[in-house]
């Protein structure tokens, strides 16, 4: 029903932008909870079991998640008679809300539900859940002063490194992309205390390169690395443009997905975090290593059975590829 997906996303928007209005602690968690909440019928629309069961296990942690939040702000007001989300001092509540955002995000090491809920979904939902849902948690973390910066340094190698290592003996495409999406949000993490503007750059080129991923699988109906592996009949062009997306992805230097990776790098030298930077750029092969994988199976491998009678090259849904087009563009070369 038209009526209800349009009321779903409204309440998707109305969410986020509570979260990103308020600037105390109950407002912005009625923001993060009206997301969640609209967000499940979403998740659960194809009545798959498959779906049901992601979607069980995402509400699941998120309400954790949103718990932990409301207690921590609540032990905030009630030590320090605070609500005001800039105006964080005590370090017990501070904790605890830092990690219940990760949590929400799926940082390392609260990441587990990540891949296994974005297995279970489609690809537009799945999309939405790692883009949209990002934004309103990555406001609030940006606005907590003064947080340990042990901690946040802990989550951004913990998911730089889980993101590389739990990617590599992957099949599923999805999959793949939310340990690459662990992955992208540890860098942005590590940044965060040092530099905030180039997390929020880091925050931006990941949703344009995973917009691109999502809609490139999207239009090959492709879900596993087998099933990309016969593309090549279905979308010729597609075939040739994907692996520079996926590199992008990955951070190789002319495309558009090396400039955050090099200006966090270059950062965090400047603060005098060498040995970080180096664990963060040797995680960061890891993330390369099972991108190439799939780049490898897309174009240097011909299918066995290429059937080119049944080659339907012209793409025939305006909707799907001009955003593809302009996705495909900005990941590619915004460098």
């Amino acid at each position: 029903n038209p009526y209800i997906l349009a009321t779903l996303l409204f309440g998707l928007g109305l969410g986020t932008t509570i979260t990103f209005a308020s600037s105390h602690w109950l407002l912005a968690w009625m923001g993060l909870e009206i997301n969640t909440l609209a967000i499940i019928p979403l998740m659960a629309q194809h009545h798959h079991p498959r779906a049901v069961e992601a979607t069980t296990k995402y509400f699941l942690t998120q309400a954790t998640a949103a718990a932990m939040l409301l207690f921590a702000s609540t032990t905030n007001a009630w030590l320090t008679g605070q609500w005001d989300i800039q105006q964080m001092s005590h370090p017990f509540p501070l904790t605890l809300i830092t990690l219940a955002l990760a949590l929400k995000i799926g940082l390392a090491p609260m990441h587990t539900w990540l891949p296994e809920v974005l297995q279970g979904l489609d690809l537009t939902t799945g999309l939405v859940l790692s883009t949209w849902q990002k934004l309103a948690p990555f406001a609030l973390l940006l606005q907590i002063q003064n947080v340990n910066p042990t901690i946040l340094v802990t989550l951004g190698l913990a998911s730089t490194l889980v993101g590389g290592w739990g990617g590599l003996n992957q099949t599923q495409l999805r999959k793949v992309l939310a340990y690459s999406s662990i992955a992208h949000l540890g860098w942005m993490i590590l940044i965060l205390q040092y530099s905030p503007s180039l997390t929020l750059l880091a925050l931006l080129t990941y949703f344009v390169m995973t917009f691109s991923t999502f809609l490139v699988f999207k239009l090959n109906k492709s879900t596993s690395i087998n099933a990309l592996a016969i593309s090549w009949t279905k979308a010729p062009i597609l075939t040739s443009l994907t692996p520079l997306v996926l590199l992008s992805l990955g951070g190789l230097p002319p495309l558009t997905g090396f400039m955050p990776k090099w200006l966090i790098l270059q950062e965090l030298a400047k603060q005098d975090l060498a040995p970080l930077a180096t664990l963060a750029a040797l995680s960061a092969l890891l993330s390369l290593y099972f991108y190439l994988r799939i780049s490898y199976a897309m174009t240097l491998t011909m299918s066995p059975n290429n059937l080119t009678g049944v080659t339907p090259w012209r793409f025939s849904s305006p909707q799907l590829t001009l955003p593809l087009a302009i996705a495909t563009t900005a990941t590619i070369s915004l460098l």
